[in-house]
């Protein structure tokens, strides 16, 4: 099984990096899955329905997202109705949709992909790795391969989980930094790992966002008017190999389109 996971979408340059780059990544890395986390889609804060439609339209399977889910009113009504878009499993309840996705791959069998959101600088949400426990006890059977999209800020916190996980999950891959890590590999258990893929969209910004309003806020101190960057924009992630049979990751390799080199 070949998953290819994309990082944070953001705003229009990272939904049309994301149209073009999967196009050409498609023929070349040859995934068998494609996830993407789109919390940033809608003008970089949130997820709508159009913009879920055209994540799908560019070739991904499944949706995640983290603490910028709700930025948006229209994705209460999304999560409820297309189970293939997921919310962090451990918001408190009652929440609407769910964080779980079984999705069944007609050659390598099914592929449970969960969406999680870490607690240290975020959201006071449930804990993540009870979450995680119980959640792998309610799906044990039904896929071997897991892939757990861990939205957080910590980067402790990132590799705190990972070890906590190996050998009982494929892969886990870190979201929401936005700046992508040099620290992928696969740990001993067998679960792949990588504490941020970085996001698809501006790098020619402060994370996504216009680098001029940014470097202002921090000089003045006082309110400025974030709006989603444009320059450079680059699609970022990993692609995953694993063993359908055992769950077990293979490898790991950064992805990024277009190359530094080629750009």
């Amino acid at each position: 099984m070949r998953i290819l996971f994309v990082g944070d979408v953001v705003a229009e340059a990272g939904r049309r990096v994301l149209k073009e780059g999967l196009r050409v990544l498609r023929e070349s890395l040859r995934p068998d899955v494609i996830v993407a986390n789109g919390e940033n889609s809608a003008r970089g804060h949130g997820l709508t329905p159009q913009c879920a439609d055209r994540i799908f339209a560019a070739g991904a399977d499944v949706i995640t997202s983290g603490n910028h889910v709700w930025d948006r009113r229209e994705v209460q009504r999304l999560l409820d109705d297309d189970p293939r878009v997921l919310r962090p499993a451990n918001y408190p309840d009652p929440a609407p949709g769910g964080g779980v996705y079984v999705l069944d791959h007609a050659a390598a069998g099914p592929l449970a992909v969960i969406n999680l959101m870490g607690r240290l600088f975020m959201a006071d949400v449930d804990d993540p790795f009870r979450a995680i426990d119980e959640i792998l006890d309610e799906i044990d059977g039904r896929a071997r391969l897991v892939l757990v999209d861990f939205h957080a800020e910590a980067t402790s916190e990132k590799i705190a989980f990972g070890w906590h996980v190996d050998g009982r999950v494929t892969a886990v891959v870190g979201t929401h930094t936005h700046v992508p890590t040099a620290d992928e590999r696969v740990l001993p258990g067998g679960t792949a790992y990588i504490t941020d893929v970085g996001m698809t969209g501006p790098y020619d910004s402060v994370i996504g966002v216009d680098k001029q309003a940014v470097i202002e806020r921090f000089r003045t101190q006082r309110p400025v008017r974030f709006t989603p960057a444009e320059g450079d924009a680059r699609l970022c992630g990993v692609l995953i190999v694993a063993d359908p049979e055992t769950g077990r990751a293979a490898s790991i390799e950064r992805v990024q389109w277009p190359s530094r080199e080629s750009s």
